[in-house]
């Protein structure tokens, strides 16, 4: 082992174990089917089965008809326009850029045919016996006696677009590059599946994970209601997801104990991010997955709480993940985009403004990170010498423009929106940010190539329109690059405040303990993650929830329902220092 001492105890697939509704949980479709039979019960049933973007809707026919007959079986589809209007109606919002596009706030009914609507409906009325509806917005064509909403996780969407040429809705596009495919699926495809999805909370009566091609797991709308429930009342994980990168790390594999032969390095993981992670609830022996944004729509001001939903909507505004270049590269030279430029062009509520806390640095050299504009940057230079790296025809001159920190182990930098930066090789960041995800203008990669064979993309237009370019080294070091700040200490704990400006809506709080801590959320959320220590213990001062253990680099949600907790050093740190990073947003 080269970066712990003793075996990972990071746990890759959390999940929280739901009290009662045990009778309530099926799995695989001749159960799912017995249940659904059961509530058949007049001489004409409509079963109505609503699809996110990216079920296996051929899967789902099959497995459904295998072990229940229907007289008549409507494909949502059909009520829908052709694919080249659908693309003429979102083409603003699709763009020709192969990363960005416009956020697309509409629904369905936006993208459906009303006479094929009207044909629908009048097959749907006009049959007799049993019936069923199925496909994305199936719920439009007729009211149904029993209505399934048939979900799907964003992490096992975008492996579907990777591994099996998943296309958007209603393209031909299986075989375009991932980018694009993510690209429109981000700004448009799940966000109308989840505005839509929302509409189905108050009146489905089963909901069907999905996510395992051919093991689908089935509990009905008690269970779901009363399961999230409790998960909003106790800390939980989401669950991670880790993935290669052309720049990417040794360290994970290790410390987060996710080595797969076939995976070269690990770039990047999201451990903390409700837009795309999930979370996973488990009935007796019967685990469901719900995809993260689920758990914010149904129940936005439990998780968030109320300042929180009020400035943010169902929008969890804090993210932490995790950039891996031990024993790899440089992360790109980038950027991003300012408050008013993320809602002006891209249509999104609010920026990424974001944090590099170094959980970890190589030992044995140097390890830095560019940050911020040098006295030396001239604006019309900088761009003359991007454009022609991005040519080939130079390697950008990075240190003329950035200035190049040392960056060592526990150290915490501010990255307001508009500061280009870079973390270094040899290094294990948390990164510590505001929930958008995707928004970073690249403006140096090294002149690497992608591991699709493709050149990286640059955004040098959109980059340059956002660097802040009155900020130089001196307001670097300042507000950016600062010592922690005392909060408080005593015999047991020290608290500091690190890593975020001013500039930014998140507060950080490193807190350095060897025995019991108490913490107040003023009913909102808060965000841990455990960056030094083996294991550390979160306890409910009133005994709302059960203790939960927290091991090294999990990242842990603590949800406005929770007033108060206590963290103490626990199992092999007991008697020892930990240290804990809390985040919360400022108000």
């Amino acid at each position: 082992m080269k970066y712990l001492t003793s075996a990972s105890n990071y746990e890759k697939h959390p999940t929280t174990v739901i009290q009662g509704h045990d009778n309530q949980a099926v799995r695989g479709y001749e159960d799912i089917c017995k249940w659904i039979k059961t509530k058949m019960t007049k001489e004409r049933n409509i079963v109505c089965v609503d699809c996110y973007i990216g079920v296996d809707q051929e899967e789902l026919l099959e497995g459904l008809c295998k072990y229940l007959t229907f007289d008549k079986i409507i494909c949502s589809d059909t009520i829908f326009y052709d694919n080249d209007k659908i693309y003429e109606l979102l083409k603003r919002n699709i763009t020709d850029d192969r990363v960005y596009g416009i956020a697309y706030y509409g629904k369905w009914m936006d993208l459906v045919d009303p006479q094929r609507l009207a044909n629908a409906r009048e097959e749907a009325d006009t049959a007799t016996g049993n019936i069923l509806i199925l496909g994305t917005a199936a719920d439009y064509i007729t009211k149904s006696d029993i209505l399934v909403l048939a979900d799907m996780t964003i992490w096992e969407i975008q492996m579907r677009y990777r591994h099996e040429h998943l296309p958007n809705f209603h393209t031909d596009n299986a075989d375009e590059d991932m980018i694009r495919k993510f690209k429109r699926g981000y700004f448009i495809d799940w966000r109308i599946g989840n505005v839509h999805k929302q509409s189905l909370y108050d009146k489905f009566d089963f909901y069907l994970d999905t996510v395992k091609h051919n093991d689908p797991r089935m509990i009905d709308r008690e269970a779901f209601e009363d399961g999230l429930t409790q998960l909003l009342q106790q800390p939980f994980r989401t669950v991670p997801f880790f993935d290669e990168g052309l720049w990417g790390g040794q360290w994970m594999k290790e410390v987060c104990d996710v080595e797969d032969k076939d995976r070269i390095n690990y770039a990047w993981s999201y451990n903390l991010l409700f837009q795309e992670n999930e979370v996973n609830i488990t009935f007796k022996d019967i685990s469901v997955n719900i995809p993260g944004y689920t758990l914010m729509q149904r129940f936005p001001k439990q998780l968030i709480g109320e300042k929180g939903f009020a400035r943010f909507g169902a929008e969890y505004p804090i993210r932490y993940d995790f950039l891996d270049t031990m024993e790899g590269g440089n992360l790109s030279l980038q950027v991003h985009p300012n408050q008013q430029y993320m809602v002006q062009n891209f249509a999104m509520p609010f920026t990424q403004d974001e944090s590099y806390y170094y959980l970890d640095c190589a030992s044995d050299e140097e390890t830095y990170i560019y940050l911020g504009l040098t006295d030396e940057a001239n604006r019309e230079e900088m761009e003359r010498d991007l454009r022609l790296a991005s040519e080939g025809k130079i390697d950008f001159p990075a240190e003329k423009y950035a200035n190049k920190l040392p960056a060592k182990k526990h150290d915490h930098f501010s990255i307001p929106a508009g500061t280009v930066h870079c973390s270094g090789a040899n290094t294990m960041v948390l990164e510590i940010s505001s929930s958008p995800c995707i928004f970073t203008f690249k403006l140096w990669d090294w002149g690497r190539i992608g591991l699709d064979g493709l050149p990286r993309p640059v955004h040098i237009d959109h980059g340059m329109k956002n660097i802040q370019w009155d900020k130089h080294t001196s307001w670097i070091k300042e507000k950016c690059a600062f010592d922690p700040v005392l909060i408080e200490e005593d015999s047991v704990h020290k608290e500091e405040r690190t890593g975020l400006c001013e500039l930014q809506f998140l507060e950080c709080r490193r807190i350095w303990m060897t025995g019991k801590t108490t913490h107040c959320t003023d009913g909102e959320t808060n965000a841990l993650n455990l960056i030094s220590g083996k294991e550390a213990l979160i306890e409910s001062p009133e005994g709302q929830f059960a203790p939960f253990v927290i091991h090294f680099a999990e990242s842990v949600c603590i949800p406005a329902t929770i007033r108060s907790y206590t963290i103490t050093p626990y199992g092999e740190s007991e008697g020892k220092e930990v240290a804990i990073m809390k985040t919360f947003v400022r108000f």
